[in-house]
């Protein structure tokens, strides 16, 4: 991560004619200009982007194009300009973590089943696991930038946990057993995991920061505790059993690291607000601990939801049974699902909500991220999974700073993305989200301080 000048030099000596419309492009002006200089803010409007709802006719099968996969392809773009001018440079750890990756792709599409089906499936990871990564790296110059994409998923993360636990109270969610009592915020029904996604992120960023708020005024630890409870009854609402499996082992290694008396204690206060919680919830705590009570049930007795995530993730080893090396290619899963699923396996999902009503949406991923590399990547795709996750893990493990939020930020964010992936894929508008956190946890990883230069 290195410092770099604005990419354009403004003469303030050049006559301006003092219109109304003059100042407008001379305020525009400076507007790019400080953009430019500090770029992380194209991240946080990449972030910000991704609340932008995508609306029911982007959702065909296969195909999902939001608006913060546009953002990102701009970050994309404005990443390499500013590495083709050489106002940034690229780390030297970033070839051997992405690398790999990058040649796995190439080998799983080439050897493919059907490569025309693969290629678009290549140039989406390819986007989503190296190119916004990295861009966000390149963008990411010092802890004030750290600090602007952080909050940005903050604050995304309040947004929607507000619109969703609306959305709950008022019956204008998704249904569940015939009531629009699920909280999803403005991905709706059609993704009716990602709002949970989101406000868990932002759980985490926001817990790092209640850590440290003591230090930082008398306001700052109970405006941090009061988000913390905001996001903690959306995440309920939204009934996500994979997100707080996900979110629960984050948090607990994030307090642990933090202080582990400390992390005792809050353990203890969150154990002593469960058992509270249902009586002053009342009734409207049911579905919540139906949803909980299921998780224990999930092998014994599971409901309809996870049974065909269990029939999928059977199916996504068959596959990779019989194409172990590069597997059936990107995007290939759905054409081999049927011929190595069995039976009992549903047709399809089912969601509705008042906004897009009933949809039947087809299963086109085993809901494993692992599951789905090894049975359309193969052992090389997998392989050049764990170089990345095995690269960026060394990186934070060599700069470890226990008291830096932002590290802490970095190994909270990694652990949560690396469990959620056993429950969930990439998927709908949090992919390009995705993207930019996994660039979050590069920026400390890769951290390569230099005389001269900005330190994050």
């Amino acid at each position: 991560m290195t410092d770099y000048a604005s990419p354009f030099a403004w003469s303030e000596a050049t006559p301006v004619r003092k219109t109304r419309k003059a100042r407008k492009a001379v305020q525009a002006a400076r507007a790019v200009r400080a953009a430019l200089g500090r770029p992380s803010w194209l991240v946080a409007a990449a972030v910000a982007s991704i609340a932008i709802p995508s609306g029911s006719q982007a959702f065909r099968p296969g195909v999902q194009i939001a608006a913060g996969d546009v953002a990102s392809v701009l970050l994309v773009l404005a990443a390499t300009y500013l590495l083709v001018t050489r106002r940034v440079t690229m780390p030297s750890a970033a070839l051997p973590a992405f690398g790999p990756l990058v040649a796995a792709f190439g080998v799983s599409t080439v050897c493919s089943a059907d490569v025309l089906v693969s290629l678009p499936g290549f140039v989406r990871n390819v986007q989503l696991f190296v190119l916004v990564p990295l861009a966000v790296v390149l963008l990411v110059r010092d802890r004030r930038d750290l600090a602007i994409v952080c909050s940005s998923v903050l604050a995304l993360g309040l947004g929607e946990a507000g619109y969703g636990i609306w959305q709950s109270v008022t019956g204008n969610g998704a249904s569940l057993d015939g009531a629009n009592i699920r909280a999803v915020g403005t991905f709706g029904a059609v993704d009716v995991m990602a709002m949970s996604v989101v406000a868990g992120l932002a759980f985490l960023i926001l817990t790092v920061f209640a850590l440290w708020a003591p230090g930082r005024g008398r306001a700052a630890l109970p405006a941090a505790l009061l988000g913390l409870g905001v996001l903690a009854v959306a995440l309920a609402l939204a009934l996500s059993r994979g997100t707080w499996l996900a979110l629960g082992a984050a948090a607990v290694l994030t307090l642990v690291i933090f202080n582990r008396w400390t992390a005792v204690k809050v353990l203890a206060c969150c154990c002593a607000l469960l058992l509270v919680a249902p009586v002053l919830a009342g009734g409207g705590s049911a579905a919540v601990l139906d949803r909980a009570g299921s998780i224990a049930g999930s092998l014994s007795d599971p409901d309809r939801s996870v049974a065909d995530r269990y029939h999928l993730w059977a199916a996504a080893a068959r596959i990779w049974e019989d194409h172990p090396v590069t597997g059936v290619g990107a995007k290939n899963f759905p054409a081999y699902r049927d011929a190595y699923a069995g039976i009992e396996l549903s047709s399809g999902s089912e969601t509705a909500d008042p906004v897009n009503g009933y949809i039947r949406q087809p299963l086109l991923s085993p809901h494993n991220q692992y599951l789905l590399f090894l049975a359309e990547q193969g052992v090389v795709g997998l392989a050049g999974l764990a170089a990345l996750f095995g690269a960026l893990l060394a990186g934070l493990w060599r700069r470890r700073r226990g008291h830096d939020p932002f590290w802490l930020v970095s190994v909270s964010l990694l652990a949560f993305l690396l469990v959620n992936f056993l429950y969930a894929d990439l998927g709908g508008p949090t992919c390009a989200l995705f993207a930019i956190v996994l660039g979050i946890v590069a920026c400390r990883a890769f951290d390569e301080h230099r005389p001269g230069e900005a330190r994050p």
